[in-house]
């Protein structure tokens, strides 16, 4: 007569006394008590016929026949639990795809780090110009969005701030104020101030600084991700930081934009 189907705890004491190969961790990463693991222990041996471990008072070890049966059960037990807990990610939304908008170099490197998380669901990215942010949202183009704050609409939910970075202003290269260590507001009173074109880039705009057409104000990031010969970036001083964060639609908080924003702002606490 074969062997019945062994019980789940039955399989978890076995695999996890196989890895610990000490009956206190194990019983504490089971939750159950050590007495309680001896007890499964015997039992699969009385069932199997032969000792699956060898225990003195000192140390634990598998046999040869449990080494083996370990290896035949542990593949398909990780398979089973796999399934079972994609299943749950599924009930719970976390599969699927999520369609993540950002606005420069820097966002786009922190958004794709922090998609990697999300292991059960396609997260596909879009790189938005300034003024787009916001129309992408409220198009459904993007789930949510990593912008620079704020972007108020009534529809719109904020998520958390996850980058805040001093402000710098960029001029062309051989103005004046290129040489200072910072201006201020009223240093830049006389200078035209550029904005955005609803589509033009951040390149497109720095090319008109380069040019000598005005300034224009940016993050810190700048420096970094847009280096040109012809701009230099000098820091605002009295100038509130400026903010990146996550935003989706209020009617759109699905659970993968909320596990998309907690990844998100996880990845920025560890760093």
């Amino acid at each position: 007569m074969g062997v019945r189907v062994l019980e789940r705890h039955e399989i978890e004491t076995l695999l996890v006394l196989a890895e610990e190969l000490h009956f206190g961790r194990t019983a504490d990463r089971v939750g159950v008590s050590t007495s309680r693991v001896s007890q499964t222990v015997r039992r699969l041996e009385r069932r199997v016929g032969a000792a699956l471990f060898t225990r003195t008072s000192r140390r634990v070890e598998l046999t040869d026949i449990g080494r083996a049966l370990c290896a035949d059960v542990r593949p398909g037990w990780a398979a089973i639990t796999a399934g079972v807990d994609r299943a749950i990610r599924a009930g719970k939304g976390l599969t699927g795809t999520l369609r993540v908008g950002f606005v420069g170099a820097a966002g786009g490197l922190l958004v794709a780090d922090a998609a990697t998380a999300l292991t059960d669901c396609e997260v596909v990215l879009r790189e938005a110009q300034f003024p787009e942010a916001a129309p992408w949202l409220r198009d459904r183009v993007v789930d949510v969005v990593l912008a620079c704050l704020p972007l108020d609409d009534p529809d719109f939910t904020p998520g958390p701030v996850l980058v805040t970075e001093a402000r710098l202003v960029a001029v062309r290269a051989d103005h004046p104020l290129a040489r200072r260590r910072s201006v201020t507001a009223d240093d830049l009173r006389g200078v035209p101030e550029l904005r955005a074109p609803d589509d033009g880039t951040l390149q497109e705009i720095l090319t008109l600084v380069g040019a000598g057409r005005g300034a224009f104000p940016v993050g810190a990031h700048a420096r970094r991700y847009y280096p040109r010969p012809d701009v230099a970036y000098v820091p605002l001083t009295g100038a509130p930081p400026v903010r990146w964060g996550l935003v989706w639609r209020a009617d759109n908080a699905t659970a993968r934009v909320r596990a998309f924003a907690a990844a998100a702002e996880e990845l920025v606490r560890a760093r």
